[in-house]
């Protein structure tokens, strides 16, 4: 991996990108304090404003009734480019060398194999020292005046050191800065502000990462708490609602990450909505109680709100990383390889695509699109997306307009009067949060995929690119968002135009919207030994 170039193209404006400059949109007075949720794996589908059978989510649905619903968003196809995006605001078609880390490296804190200096110190001594010309999500409310924390599954991973964290603009921040240790919930150490935190009680390697596919022995395995005395996401909840109310006479930006729904399933105690369900099995329950806790979380942080007389002054985004995936797999249900329950024939995404009714998810978690999280086509790529300022969203109000995760960069730059200049790929959708007209919109939007990039115009055409069979699959989302009938032999020169401009977004080559973890995920471990040895 050419680590140089990739710092290099992170801190450059590619051809294309948006420049944003001082652009003052609100007095100090309104500055608003935003309130970032971003769940982890959660399908549209698994909300009940969008039609979820088998729980509610009552809190989330209470933003969408205050606020604004987007109907027509995107994250990205998987955790970490998803996240790099948001907080870059780069799409992540642009190189092969997409910034992010192998996982697994805080763990030798435990196992005693390295310190957490030492850790710090081959994170930082492979990749290049940041620009001071690159800009990210937290410090663009920092320059703004705002108090900046983030808690929770920290930035894009898979391993992350304190350096980046401050040069990324976070004041204080606490949680994983391991993806990979983030699959557990019982984590008997934690990162805040650079130091390391011990949780006493939790005692498992493992972080209690359990089995995910249901088994007599999975149910007993997860159900052992020996070793598991502190649940990560009620440490986050105490440190969410202590920033807020530290804070309440400035302006402050909390972006909280937090593990919620992402498996495998592990929950302190079933939810009491779901318990005593006919319809589901003991892990879907678990699951769902996943799903209830994340809206519980939301329902804390908008009671706290009101409690401190904030609520009025507080843009609260809830959005999510990628699409669905599922985590409660087992026999006779829903499994892993993804598996047709009707034929027995695996799922592949070309000849065949999954669907949730065909593969036996009860949930639907994906809402009745084709594909899951690392896949191209909707069930991967669209996410919820719900925004509430009172006052400035129009109440109980919907937008289909096409906005990406890269767009929170300039969106958040334009909501706090960021001053500084900088590149992005994404546009500010201030005004349509705000109930203005946007002019300002994307032509096209770009995603990578484990197939190859996706190209999403804003009429609702959709040209996929599977790279390694070198074709391409053109569909119109506004009479076909299950992706089922290609159109590309159809539309030539549909197909030929958004080829050439895919092919422009991706910097003159497919492949790098083709994501491929042991080419897109650098091994720090050896790239550090290989540089002591040359």
């Amino acid at each position: 991996m050419n680590l140089q170039k990739f710092t290099f193209l992170l801190s450059i404006a590619f051809i294309g990108l948006h420049l944003y400059g001082c652009k003052k949109v609100v007095s100090s007075v309104e500055k608003p304090n935003i309130i970032f949720i971003y769940a982890d794996d959660l399908g549209k589908g698994m909300l009940s404003q969008e039609g979820q059978r088998y729980l509610t989510t009552p809190n989330i649905d209470r933003l969408a009734a205050e606020g604004m619903r987007f109907t027509n968003a995107t994250g990205s196809m998987l955790c970490a480019p998803a996240r790099a995006s948001l907080i870059t605001g780069l799409h992540d078609c642009h190189s092969p060398e997409f910034p992010i880390t192998k996982g697994q490296l805080y763990k030798h804190v435990g196992d005693s194999t390295y310190m957490v200096q030492e850790i710090e110190e081959m994170i930082n001594g492979v990749l290049d020292p940041i620009p001071e010309a690159q800009v990210f999500l937290g410090q663009v409310a920092q320059e703004a005046g705002y108090v900046t924390g983030q808690f929770g599954k920290l930035e894009w991973g898979f391993s992350v050191s304190d350096y980046q964290m401050k040069r990324h603009g976070w004041d204080q921040y606490f949680g994983y800065l391991d993806h990979n240790r983030a699959h557990g919930f019982y984590p008997p150490y934690l990162f805040e502000n650079g130091q390391l935190v011990d949780i006493p009680g939790n005692t498992r390697a493992d972080c209690g990462k359990t089995i995910e596919r249901e088994t007599q022995k999975a149910f007993d395995e997860r159900w052992d708490m020996t070793g598991k005395a502190v649940y990560s996401q009620d440490l986050f909840m105490d440190k969410v609602l202590d920033f807020i109310r530290d804070n309440k006479d400035q302006p402050f930006f909390l972006y909280f990450p937090t593990q919620l729904p992402h498996g495998p399933v592990a929950v302190p105690s079933v939810h009491p909505e779901v318990a005593e369900s006919t319809e589901l099995t003991q892990i879907e329950k678990e699951y769902a109680s996943m799903v209830k806790f994340l809206d519980d979380n939301v329902g804390q942080i908008l009671d706290e709100l009101d409690r401190l007389q904030l609520a009025e002054n507080t843009l609260v985004i809830f959005t999510a990383d990628n699409g669905h995936e599922i985590y409660y797999t087992q026999e006779g249900r829903v499994l892993k390889p993804y598996t047709n329950m009707q034929t027995g024939e695996r799922f592949d995404n070309l000849q065949n695509k999954y669907y949730s009714d065909l593969a036996g998810d009860i949930f639907n978690g994906n809402n009745g699109r084709a594909g899951m999280k690392r896949s191209n086509l909707q069930g991967g790529l669209e996410v919820p997306l719900i925004v509430r300022w009172p006052g400035h969203t129009p109440v109980g109000s919907t937008s289909d307009l096409l906005v990406t995760n890269y767009d929170w960069l300039p969106t958040v730059a334009e909501i706090t009067g960021y001053q500084r200049k900088f590149s992005t790929d994404g546009i500010s959708f201030f005004h349509e949060m705000t109930g203005r007209e946007q002019t300002d919109k994307h032509e096209f939007i770009v995603h990578s995929s484990f197939e190859g990039p996706a190209l999403i115009a804003e009429d609702g055409w959709k040209l996929r690119c599977i790279v390694r069979k070198d074709t391409f699959e053109l569909y119109y989302l506004p009479d076909d968002f299950k992706e089922t009938t290609d159109l590309s032999a159809k539309h030539p020169q549909k197909v030929e135009d958004m080829k050439a401009k895919l092919l422009e977004l991706c910097d003159s080559d497919y492949k790098n919207g083709w994501y491929r973890p042991a080419i897109h995920q650098l091994d720090v471990e050896s790239a550090w030994k290989s540089k002591l040895t040359n």
